[in-house]
């Protein structure tokens, strides 16, 4: 698919809204809702947050955005008992998957900041994950696929917008965008964060614990 049509632009007014691609397919497909133009925006600026973090991590990660803006990231670490507290979970430790700590770091950085996001996934989003989204207030998700999606698809009365990402999607390495009838043009941002090239940045401390790397990275 090349085009899609979208429910509205920035604002419900703002019609007709579409994205599209002006050479080969769209790198993913709507498996539920029907997206507007800042659910799409949301959607491809998380995932490009936590793709870029898994890669400089090598860990699973979540990220939760709300008008294109970072709400929370987080990485799939386990959850300490005070964690556990603090994000209110009730599933014991043996249920949660990495990606599932993942997503509850993340929805529960900023919780009103959180309230009505669109959450990205950087692994395929289990059932365990779907279930703990079932429980929030969100507009939808993007995820290189799903293992329970019948469970989001019942979300807002069916409307919940379920989007598959193609993980090996790389954009063009030239960006265009256009603001008022101008074209604005630049190299895309494709430097990896390396643990070299992190440690080349901060070069005062030659021993820098891989704890402290995620961290700092985070």
């Amino acid at each position: 698919m090349k085009e899609l049509e979208l429910k509205y632009g920035c604002n419900p007014n703002q019609k007709p809204a579409r994205v599209y691609m002006k050479n080969g397919e769209l790198p993913f497909i709507v498996l539920n809702g029907k997206p507007g133009y800042i659910n799409l925006l949301d959607a491809l600026n998380s995932w490009q947050l936590v793709k870029e973090l898994k890669e400089a991590t090598g860990q699973t990660c979540a990220a939760s955005f709300k008008h294109v803006s970072p709400a929370g990231v987080a990485i799939g670490t386990p959850l300490s008992e005070i964690e556990r507290q603090m994000y209110f979970v009730k599933e014991s430790p043996e249920e949660l998957t990495p990606i599932a700590n993942a997503y509850i770091k993340a929805r529960g950085s900023d919780r009103m900041s959180s309230y009505g996001d669109f959450c990205a996934l950087s692994d395929i989003c289990d059932e365990v994950t779907a279930r703990l989204i079932n429980r929030e207030v969100s507009d939808g998700i993007i995820a290189p696929g799903y293992t329970a999606e019948e469970i989001l698809k019942k979300k807002r009365r069916g409307t919940y917008c379920v989007i598959e990402i193609d993980p090996s999607y790389i954009p063009q390495e030239i960006e265009t965008k256009e603001v008022f009838g101008v074209s604005f043009e630049q190299g895309r941002n494709n430097i990896q964060m390396t643990e070299e090239l992190f440690k080349d940045i901060v070069s005062d401390n030659k021993e820098l614990p891989k704890e402290a790397l995620r961290d700092l990275i985070v």
